[in-house]
């Protein structure tokens, strides 16, 4: 099933394929004198993929306002759809990562059907612990996992186990846990009780994994809590991995740090420690903006690709991380926003593959921090775009994505045939 006629991408590819052809070979040569083959490049690229969050293609907003767009999905089918548009033209996005209850559904098997049938397969599952929901017994104001009452707790629990069997009956392999538990006033929160709490809890929920499943804990410093956060940080993070088990890992994203922090050290570290699960890629100017991936600091996304590149090529020891989009889209389409943010993904991924990691070890066992420097930058600032264009075309997709979306009038037609969103009011989603 395609969302998008073909004869759009075809024709828009027809226009294109003489230029890229030109500018393909052109770097292959230039990748060449470097002793880097092009060929190489996109077969990886082609083989990448990052997953899309269900919630992604809907309208966003910030604690002030959401302003609805036009055409938003109704539910998780829709959504599948929406999806399926991105995979389609960038083949970068082959799996799409649901969250409970808010794509919960009545029949599971139809909804396994619909993605089988776009394409598409189901990547980690998320629960949802940071808001009460319709008809809930128990409220997570004051914490779910590490809820000072039992009860609480035990209702945090039994949602993520529900989680895991939804999971089972759709092929996903993980469990996402993000919890906004802490306290907004000092004293508010006993933190090692609060602590223990929480690992109880999630101890509970790992014994119900499936054996080939894992468990991604994610850490954030700050909001909704604004004083402490049970999950704070990368290091508690890895207390908790260390603690759960041999599938349990720490989930990276890029949004959930202090401004400034070193993130690519601290995915280093989770490597070398075989404790990185995956990544929520976003970007961030002040704080979890949840912004486009790559819109605010590219470099910092090929910093920490250059990580992960380095560990796939020397083959670390239980080197295996998730990667999956995580954004809130306030003032664009939210597709746009998402088949741009995949090829950014891409980009940097590229961009990692193509480093002298020879002459780079070279400069760092020679302390030659100039050339270290310069030889990271030689790769970031080489157009790698003719690679991804290609990997593209080569896939069924589109050389220009967000061109062939456009022409295709996808956003027109959808908004046609689902009602208008009137709700206003504030939330992230």
């Amino acid at each position: 099933m395609t969302m998008i006629s073909t004869d759009v991408i075809d024709a828009g590819n027809e226009k294109a394929h003489a230029a890229l052809e030109a500018d393909y070979d052109h770097l292959g040569e230039q990748l060449s004198r470097r002793g880097i083959d092009i060929g190489w490049v996109k077969d990886k690229v082609s083989a990448y993929g990052v997953a899309v969050p269900s919630w992604g293609v809907g309208t966003g907003g910030t604690r002030f306002a959401r302003f609805p767009g036009k055409g938003e999905p109704r539910n998780i089918f829709d959504k599948l759809e929406d999806c399926a548009v991105i995979q389609q033209l960038t083949r970068a996005t082959p799996t799409v990562s649901l969250h409970i209850p808010w794509d919960k559904v009545v029949d599971l098997k139809e909804l396994k059907q619909k993605g089988d049938a776009l394409g598409l397969g189901f990547d980690a599952m998320n629960s949802n612990t940071f808001q009460d929901q319709a008809g809930q017994e128990l409220s997570y104001k004051f914490g779910s996992l590490s809820h000072a009452d039992a009860a609480t707790r035990q209702q945090a629990i039994e949602h993520n186990i529900e989680c895991i069997q939804i999971g089972k009956a759709l092929g996903s392999k993980a469990l996402t846990v993000w919890i906004g538990d802490g306290s907004n006033f000092p004293g508010q929160s006993h933190f090692t009780r609060s602590f223990e709490r929480y690992l109880e809890a999630m101890k509970t929920i790992y014994k119900s994994l499936p054996d080939d499943w894992r468990i991604f804990s994610e850490h954030k410093m700050f909001e909704p809590a604004f004083y402490s956060t049970v999950v704070q940080d990368w290091g508690t993070n890895y207390l908790i991995a260390q603690e759960l088990g041999p599938k349990a890992h720490c989930l990276v994203d890029l949004g959930h740090h202090a401004a400034n922090v070193n993130i690519e050290m601290i995915v280093a570290r989770l490597i070398q420690f075989r404790k990185l699960g995956g990544f929520h890629f976003n970007d961030s100017k002040y704080g979890d903006d949840d912004l486009d991936t790559g819109a605010i600091d590219p470099y910092r996304l090929f910093l920490v690709f250059n990580e992960l590149a380095d560990a796939e090529l020397s083959e670390a020891d239980g080197f295996d991380p998730a990667h999956m989009l995580d954004q809130s889209h306030n003032v664009t389409d939210p597709i746009e926003s998402l088949m741009n943010s995949a090829m950014e993904v891409c980009r940097a991924y590229a961009s990692a593959l193509i480093v002298d990691r020879d002459a780079l070890s070279g400069y760092q066992e020679g302390n030659d921090a100039l050339m270290a420097s310069e030889t990271l930058k030689t790769a970031f600032r080489t157009d790698v775009e003719p690679i991804l264009a290609m990997a593209r075309l080569e896939a069924g997709g589109a050389i220009n994505p967000l061109g062939a979306y456009r022409a295709a009038g996808y956003r027109a037609k959808v908004a046609a045939e689902r009602p208008a969103v009137t709700s206003l009011g504030g939330g992230i989603v």
